[in-house]
């Protein structure tokens, strides 16, 4: 399964982290580091990375983080006012011509990802986890 998963990161992203990918029956993946202890029996031990879809992987905001940094590909930077209408549940106009699954960066921050398609990315940020512009 980590094999899997691997192989779809550096497909989309050019890069995949040296971490040990879980896909459970949901499509969701989870990742942890290798560790002397059986990870399985502390769920605390690992992270909920991203979700498998029928197009590629979708990256939560700390798999975009794990991602992002080394990435090569599929990064779209946005500016302030891109990040904040991004961070309160907002899709994004872009003239980037990047077709699929892409990572949002602002400066040193990834803000998650998005699907990229016709000139919008759409918002996958989750509502429990969205700012209000001020």
């Amino acid at each position: 399964m980590s094999k899997k998963v691997k192989e779809m990161l550096i497909e989309q992203y050019g890069y995949a982290p040296d971490l040990i990918f879980e896909i459970k029956r949901s499509r969701k993946v989870y990742a942890y580091k290798p560790c002397e202890f059986d990870p399985k029996t502390r769920t605390e031990g690992r992270i909920y990375f991203g979700k498998i879809e029928s197009d590629g992987i979708r990256l939560t905001i700390e798999g975009s983080f794990l991602v992002g940094p080394k990435a090569t590909k599929n990064v779209v930077e946005v500016d302030e006012e891109e990040m904040k209408l991004w961070l309160s549940g907002e899709d994004l106009k872009t003239s980037t011509e990047t077709r699929g699954w892409v990572i949002l960066k602002w400066g040193f921050y990834y803000l998650g990802c998005g699907k990229s398609k016709d000139g919008i990315i759409k918002n996958y940020v989750p509502k429990e986890r969205r700012i209000i512009p001020k």
